[in-house]
C-alpha cells in the first residue's frame, strides 16, 4: 500500500518508525512522473510492502526539506531508498523502474 506523507513532521514520524522504506516525490502533471509512479505502484504491490510519497505541487515544504537535509538535488519524479534514516540509495525520471527499484533490496 502506498501512503501519501504531506508535512515534515509525518516524514520524521516515518523515519522513526520504519528501519527502511521507499520514498517517491511525484509530480501530477507530469507524464514521466506518472510512468514512474506507476512502477513504484508495481513494485509495491508485487512485494506486499508499504511505500510512501509525495505530490511535489501540493507539499514543497516537505520536498525541500528532504532535498536540503540530505543535500541531494531535487528532481522529480525521485525515487529514494532509506535505511535507518539515511538515504542509501535514490535515482530520477525513467531509471525509477521495476528492475531498478527491485535491484535496490538484493
Amino acid at each position: 500500500m502506498l501512503t501519501k506523507i504531506t508535512n515534515i513532521d509525518s516524514f520524521e514520524k516515518l523515519l522513526d518508525s520504519k528501519e527502511f522504506f521507499f520514498f517517491l516525490k511525484h509530480s501530477n502533471t507530469c507524464p514521466i512522473s506518472a510512468g514512474a509512479f506507476e512502477e513504484f505502484q508495481k513494485f509495491h504491490y508485487e512485494r506486499d510492502i508499504d511505500g510512501y510519497y509525495l505530490i511535489v505541487q501540493d507539499h514543497r515544504e516537505l520536498s525541500n526539506y528532504i532535498s536540503e537535509k540530505y543535500d541531494i538535488k531535487h528532481e522529480s519524479p525521485q525515487a529514494f531508498y532509506f535505511d535507518n534514516s539515511e538515504v542509501k540509495w535514490h535515482d530520477s525520471h525513467n531509471k525509477i523502474s521495476l528492475t531498478n527499484l527491485a535491484s535496490v533490496e538484493d
